[in-house]
């Protein structure tokens, strides 16, 4: 990863800050982009870009932009930024559908739409999405949010298949991640069995490395121990 330049959306969540993190320890170059606000300041390594609204391309475009401006390049994007809703169907809001696909498959449409110009350009260029194995066969209060990530699963699948030979597109299907915000929802469950974020990011990193050159269009189930 020496040198490479990412771009991680959602970078102030459990899973993005660990990416960030990890990244920059095998000595990449870290774009962070988020919702949520931030005053760091700018180094050499890293660049944090916060209040950028995702579900806007304009917005997004600018941000991704701007890191690229900053490094001169950009060669992987992991589109981490999502978000869960629990609910059944018969009981829910319809407006939960709309805002489940709008932070979980348009985020990361705008995103890669935006670095794909960069990527093509960097001639190993990497798009690491995250879906989930709760998308493969949705549960009961489960529709939404399966649906939205069943959205980046096939999104994912199409870019593959639209830049093949020229950037790598694939994602990544975690069961549910070790944070603790979700200990907190599932104070019973076993803690042991579930996928730490330390261990999602190893499989993200691993895609955006150049060892990964041969690998696209793929949804890899890591579901920890479960």
């Amino acid at each position: 990863m020496n040198g490479k330049v990412i771009v991680v959306t959602g970078a102030s969540g459990a899973l993005g800050k660990v990416v960030a993190t990890a990244a920059l320890a095998r000595g990449a170059r870290v774009a962070r982009l988020d919702h949520a606000a931030t005053q760091a300041p700018a180094t050499k390594d890293r660049i944090e870009l916060g209040g950028v609204d995702l579900t806007d391309a304009v917005q997004t475009r600018r941000a991704i932009d701007a890191a690229a401006s900053h490094f001169g390049r950009l060669d992987a994007l992991v589109n981490v930024a999502g978000g869960f809703a629990f609910e059944t169907i018969a009981e829910g809001d319809p407006k939960t559908w709309q805002r489940m696909f709008a932070i979980n498959v348009l985020t990361a449409l705008n995103a890669s739409r935006s670095a794909i110009p960069y990527l093509e350009a960097s001639g190993s260029g990497r798009i690491i999405n995250v879906g989930s194995m709760g998308a493969l066969q949705a549960g009961s209060g489960m529709g939404a949010y399966g649906a939205a990530k069943a959205g980046v699963h096939r999104l994912t699948e199409a870019l593959a298949a639209e830049w093949k030979g020229k950037i790598t597109i694939n994602a990544v299907l975690p069961s549910i991640i070790d944070t603790a915000a979700n200990r907190a929802s599932i104070p019973d469950a076993d803690f042991t069995k579930w996928v730490t974020p330390e261990e999602l990011a190893n499989v993200i990193l691993f895609l955006a490395s150049d060892e990964a050159s041969g690998v696209t269009g793929a949804l890899i189930p890591v579901g920890g121990r479960v």
